[in-house]
């Protein structure tokens, strides 16, 4: 059974990367969301020497403040910023503000 959820949770994965792909049309261009990545990142040891490992570079923090901030004219960061769960919260919390108020 932990088999095929496993297999299952791949295919809806791939499922949806590839509906994702298809909806994009050839004149178009990425959004500038995905050339400034964020993750949510614990301030540990481990995770430390995890992201460095997997993206070549000691994750660099940024506030809600700050990423709120961020102007489309900006540009974008060839490493992921990390948050950390409460910032994250701030975050969503303002983006979710801002959305409702305009």
């Amino acid at each position: 059974m932990r088999r095929f959820s496993a297999i299952a949770g791949l295919a809806i994965v791939a499922g949806l990367t590839a509906g994702s792909a298809l909806a994009a049309t050839p004149g178009q261009t990425q959004s500038r969301a995905s050339e400034r990545p964020l993750l949510v990142c614990a301030t540990d040891a481990a995770t430390r020497r995890a992201f460095t490992r997997e993206h070549g570079a000691a994750p660099q923090f940024i506030t809600a403040r700050e990423a709120l901030s961020i102007q489309r004219t900006d540009a974008g960061w060839s490493t992921p910023r990390c948050m950390t769960a409460r910032e994250f919260a701030r975050y969503k919390d303002a983006a979710t503000t801002f959305a409702r108020a305009s």
